[in-house]
């Protein structure tokens, strides 16, 4: 077996570590690279097997990590190390989205100092179809798709829509199930959290913070692709309208 790639998990962990570090990077003989190897080794996300491989996430691996963050940062002066487009697109968010990503990072320390992440069963969605997920990591996309999934607050969620005499329809393309499928698709509905749970924190949610979305709409929320993995009803709802206005149907439109 050979030693996994870094993860979008342990690339969020090893960036925050760089960049609290002023954005140098650390030595082997780091406290804080050892901490992170510990942390790095307990994550629940590869196989038994790896950690027996030798230099599995080592402090010795974990220095040369940050060395590729700290080297190939825009404002570094030197030679920079050879690094996969991953770090590179980590490195873009963590200057983007500094505060963002520092809470991701954070979470990620928390969850797993708590135990709860290691109890989270794999989520279907928590990858995209290439195989790879967004910037903030699988564990924490994983959590939210937990929570999500929680057939306790689907049903809260949905009696307070029928409280306020709203119709039960996605929030975003306004797709009504009941409509379509009758009585099958009665009462039929997912939720999202209108924010990511790594910035709201271990609150307890509240069914304000949730959306009601169709299963599409929902899907394109949380769909990964490089530096992001969450997108907020209003903005997926921008999406539709700038491909309404410039995908095919409306090149077609404007010949016609």
């Amino acid at each position: 077996m050979r030693t996994p790639a870094w993860t979008e998990d342990e690339l969020v962990l090893a960036g925050a570590l760089v960049v609290r570090n002023g954005w140098r990077e650390l030595r082997t003989g780091d406290r804080e690279v050892h901490e992170l190897s510990e942390l790095l080794r307990s994550l629940p996300i590869h196989p038994a097997e790896a950690l027996s491989l030798p230099g599995f996430r080592s402090p010795d691996s974990v220095s040369r990590k940050t060395t590729d963050f700290a080297t190939n940062h825009p404002g570094y002066s030197g030679g920079r190390t050879r690094c996969g487009n991953p770090t590179l697109q980590m490195i873009d968010a963590l200057i983007s989205r500094e505060a963002e990503m520092l809470a991701a990072a954070q979470a990620i320390e928390d969850g797993i100092g708590s135990g709860q992440l290691q109890l989270l069963t794999p989520q279907p969605d928590e990858v995209d179809d290439s195989g790879s997920t967004a910037v903030e990591g699988r564990l924490l996309v994983r959590r939210a798709l937990v929570r999500e999934r929680d057939p306790r607050l689907r049903r809260a969620k949905i009696q307070q829509v029928r409280r306020r005499g709203g119709t039960l329809m996605c929030e975003v393309c306004s797709f009504d199930f009941t409509v379509t499928y009758g009585e099958l698709g009665a009462d039929y509905i997912e939720v999202h959290h209108v924010t990511p749970l790594h910035v709201v924190g271990t609150s307890k949610t509240r069914l304000d913070d949730l959306a009601c979305l169709c299963a599409n709409c929902h899907r394109m929320c949380h769909r990964s692709r490089p530096g992001e993995s969450w997108r907020t009803p209003d903005e997926l709802r921008a999406i539709i309208r700038a491909s309404a206005q410039t995908g095919p149907h409306a090149a077609s439109a404007s010949v016609s």
